[in-house]
């Protein structure tokens, strides 16, 4: 695939999480940060966010959705940087224009997809917010977005309080939804020769998901049964965590065949009876299951533990810890890395997917960049001399 360019007017996880899969496939990806605002911090909020690194504009967190990239400052409330935007579209040229901006500010911005693809009518343009143009001043947060679309309540013990999930995942999915999106667009342009517009909302992205969940309403079940149930599975008995000598094991049993093989092991053989036969059977004896599998379960380690039932072909594992992740061989072997401005490796998660077309990409991506680091040379290449660059510079329009 050619080696396209993105601008991206992006800030927070959402929108760099889709365009740092695009710089996973070896894209060009050109960040958009608004020039400096009174005595507010310059660039993204998220630069500020984490432990402080080398750099004071490189926080932490901000590192790993933004390495491989390059960014630019461009103040787009003026009518002359909206001026600046549609010269970098024609010029570089830009293939493809994102951004996760309120959807009531695209065109006070100039970034709306009428504006723009009237500069480049063969423009990808994806736009990433809370509900979609609809829903336009309805602020994009994970959390929030979490509990809206019903996350909250299905997460947790349910004893307990409603629970975020561990990772932003709604912030994930919905970047993930914007890079399958725009590849999807670019297949479409192949046969069209023509632009697209993209919007993808966060709230239906996630709910999107909840495909073995929302049907059940209609399905003979009633709301309470459609709410937390730990680490249990609804339906399949049993599915739980359980406790060993030395820590804990996740073991899967998914259906009647597997119960068999799990209670032909010595140890199990007492937690067998008729009733349990069938799923249905041990769903109806579903604490007592689970009470007389973890009395067997404490007295062995995780490892004797996961040998065992791996030797009778049963799902189960031990529970890493991040670290430990990073030490698991199908995990280990696929890092990506970073370095920082000293020189000091950073681990990254793996591509989604490993294709042939990594072989050609440096496993290694350049460190995030620092606030407006490439502005001039990226004006520069679009053919503003440095006579312009200086002016834009004088009259705040860049930084």
């Amino acid at each position: 695939m050619d080696k396209l360019t993105v601008l991206s007017l992006e800030q927070a996880l959402s929108l760099p999480h889709a365009t740092q899969r695009f710089v996973q496939l070896g894209w060009r990806v050109i960040r958009i940060e608004a020039t400096p605002s009174g005595k507010r911090l310059p660039g993204d909020p998220n630069r500020y966010v984490g432990k402080k690194g080398e750099r004071d504009d490189l926080h932490s967190y901000f590192i790993g959705p933004n390495v491989g990239k390059e960014t630019i400052s461009l103040n787009l409330k003026e009518k002359g940087g909206r001026e600046v935007l549609k010269r970098l579209i024609m010029e570089l040229p830009a293939d493809i224009f994102a951004c996760n901006t309120l959807p009531k500010r695209y065109e006070e911005l100039g970034i709306d997809y009428e504006t723009l693809s009237a500069v480049s009518p063969g423009l990808i343009w994806a736009g990433l917010s809370a509900m979609g143009p609809d829903y336009p001043n309805a602020p994009g947060y994970d959390p929030a977005v979490q509990a809206m679309t019903g996350y909250m309540d299905i997460t947790g013990d349910p004893e307990g309080p409603p629970m975020l999930c561990g990772v932003p995942f709604v912030d994930l999915k919905a970047g993930d939804e914007v890079f399958a999106n725009v590849c999807l667009a670019l297949a479409e342009k192949a046969h069209s020769g023509k632009g697209s517009r993209i919007d993808v909302s966060m709230a239906q992205a996630a709910a999107s998901w909840l495909v073995t969940t929302i049907p059940l309403l209609d399905l003979g079940y009633e709301p309470d049964e459609v709410r937390r149930s730990g680490n249990e599975h609804r339906e399949f008995v049993p599915v739980n965590v359980y406790p060993t000598s030395d820590g804990y094991i996740y073991l899967a049993i998914g259906n009647d065949v597997q119960w068999v093989r799990l209670t032909s092991l010595d140890a199990f053989a007492s937690v067998a009876s008729s009733i349990r036969d069938t799923n249905e059977g041990r769903r109806q004896e579903r604490e007592s299951i689970h009470s007389d599998i973890a009395s067997v379960t404490r007295k062995q380690s995780t490892q004797e533990l996961v040998g065992l039932f791996g030797a009778k072909g049963l799902v189960a594992a031990p529970i890493h810890t991040i670290p430990q992740l990073l030490d698991f061989p199908p995990i280990r072997d696929r890092l990506l890395e970073t370095r920082t401005p000293s020189g000091q490796p950073v681990r990254l998660p793996p591509p989604s997917v490993e294709r042939a077309y990594l072989e050609s990409v440096d496993r290694c991506l350049p460190y995030a960049p620092t606030y407006a680091r490439d502005t001039d040379k990226i004006l520069a290449e679009a053919g503003f001399s440095s006579n312009e660059i200086t002016d834009l510079r004088e009259t705040g329009l860049v930084a």
